[in-house]
């Protein structure tokens, strides 16, 4: 078969790695990079692809099927309408906008205009969130009452002085990280329907976050608590357990998920589970059934690609839709709002 030719425009950490996934893909294949910077011209030069500064560049002298916005979030509007309205398939990475009216209005846009668009959050594809979502669909864990969460982990300085702008509004670990995880906890728990939320940036002295205490109430009447950090060195977290991406350090005895429900519980991703059997033998004095439900571990930045290229042929609708997208970023930009304030936020659309 013709392989499916799809563009990567941001060369950073991110569009590196769909660059690899990309080259490596059975059905795709990296068609050029988008990037006026002089060090993504090696990248260009070792994928053996050609390089253009700019997507107007790229639509003028090399057209793909589809395209990867793995640009900075500023540009995430801008970007994303100029594909819309050259017709051209994006997957673009979370968040969709770096506001919720901005969100808005690339929906809108994709909407009236029937445009293909793949929001990118990675762990919809994950083999261990469907596994964790199947256990949660079929009962064992009776009603839910209850989810504790965690994504807490060190960057390093150069993290953000390669990227000075992951220190400034737009940026921070609610934008760049916690909207994984509210997409995670959706995907889980369903509709995430009021928040509550204290933030500090006490330890980085930056103009965003570095740490959130998070309190949550789905639609379902389920609670939840979540606590977010870049500068707390410890392995609860997402990136660190799941044993998915090899550049980062593995504890593969470390959760960063339990879902609780009225018959048991679940732990995520070490995937154990402990259950009660039978309703008469639920009591804190009697012993759960313990277990480990079974999860083949793979890629999800693969998967995604794969399903990307599913969707610009038009054989898929998107996983993570730009409205899915949206809905994200609005519990995000609650969340954000909630520690400003100090009040509970209740979510549009939950």
């Amino acid at each position: 078969m013709n392989k499916t030719r799809i563009a990567v425009a941001g060369a950073g950490y991110i569009g590196q790695a769909h660059i690899e996934v990309a080259q490596s893909s059975p059905t795709c294949k990296l068609s050029a990079i988008v990037d006026p910077s002089t060090a993504a011209r090696a990248m260009a030069a070792k994928a053996g692809v050609p390089l253009y500064a700019s997507i107007d560049e790229l639509l003028i002298h090399d057209r793909p099927d589809g395209l990867i916005l793995a640009t900075p979030n500023h540009l995430h509007l801008p970007q994303s309408l100029r594909c819309i309205a050259a017709g051209l398939p994006i997957l673009l990475e979370k968040p969709i906008a770096t506001t919720v009216a901005e969100g808005e209005q690339l929906l809108k846009q994709a909407e009236a205009s029937g445009a293909r668009v793949l929001i990118g959050h990675h762990r919809a594809h994950s083999p261990i969130m469907a596994k964790a979502k199947a256990v949660v669909d079929s009962g064992k864990l009776g009603k839910l009452v209850a989810v504790m969460g965690s994504a807490v982990f060190f960057k390093p300085d150069h993290y953000f002085s390669e990227a000075p702008w992951r220190r400034e509004p737009g940026g921070g670990p609610i934008l760049i990280n916690l909207i994984h995880e509210v997409h995670s906890l959706r995907m889980l728990c369903g509709e995430i329907a009021t928040v509550q939320a204290f933030s500090s940036n006490a330890t980085r002295r930056f103009a965003v976050e570095d740490t959130v205490a998070i309190n949550l109430r789905f639609a379902s009447g389920a609670l939840g608590t979540f606590m977010l950090s870049d500068t707390a060195a410890c392995a609860r977290s997402w990136e660190q357990t799941s044993q998915e991406n090899k550049a980062y350090a593995t504890y593969a005895d470390e959760d960063c998920y339990v879902i609780t429900g009225t018959s048991g519980s679940l732990s995520v991703p070490t995937m154990r589970l402990k259950t009660y059997p039978r309703p008469q033998d639920r009591s804190w004095w009697n012993e759960f059934e313990a277990g480990v439900a079974g999860v083949v571990r793979d890629d999800p930045l693969k998967r995604q690609i794969e399903h990307f290229g599913a969707v610009i042929r038009g054989e898929a609708a998107p996983l993570v839709s730009a409205r899915d997208g949206l809905q994200n970023l609005r519990v995000t930009e609650a969340i954000a709002q909630a520690a400003k304030t100090g009040k509970p936020i209740d979510i549009e659309g939950a």
